[in-house]
């Protein structure tokens, strides 16, 4: 799952326009709004899971157990993304389509669709795809930015 992050970091630092920050800004922007992405990717496939599996609430469960532990790093990106001047408009929603896209063109891809879904949710209950596992180094940026 953790290289579904990586292509939306990048392609999120690409909507930031560079008159507007200067090009380190506009890439931690982008990293920090793969914090949304990866809320998305969660969000997204736990409840298409929950809904493909009869509405088995492990996976209502696993989404809201990921969103109290990565609620404060979310918080951190907001105030953070804010500081450095804002993102672009609609830059937060574009994170949150293209994970949820993303994740879901995983899904159809896959050949055992169940499989899948049980791999997710182990993910999302192991903490594998929390923020401070899936996306590290950004966090320790935000965080360095918030200290100061």
């Amino acid at each position: 799952m953790r290289p579904l992050i990586f292509p939306v970091v990048i392609w999120l630092a690409t909507l930031v326009p560079a008159s507007a920050q200067d090009a380190a800004d506009a890439e931690l922007i982008g990293e920090l709004m793969a914090f949304h992405g990866s809320r998305a990717i969660v969000s997204v496939m736990t409840t298409h899971c929950y809904e493909t599996t009869g509405l088995d609430s492990a996976y209502k469960t696993a989404s809201d157990n990921w969103y109290l532990r990565n609620i404060g790093f979310l918080d951190l990106a907001n105030r953070v993304i804010e500081r450095l001047g804002g993102g672009a408009e609609g830059q937060q929603k574009a994170a949150e389509t293209y994970g949820g896209a993303e994740i879901m063109s995983a899904y159809n891809q896959a050949g055992d669709k169940d499989g899948f879904c049980r791999a997710f949710l182990e993910q999302v209950d192991s903490g594998a795809l929390d923020i401070d596992k899936s996306l590290p180094d950004a966090l320790a940026k935000a965080q360095d930015i918030a200290a100061q």
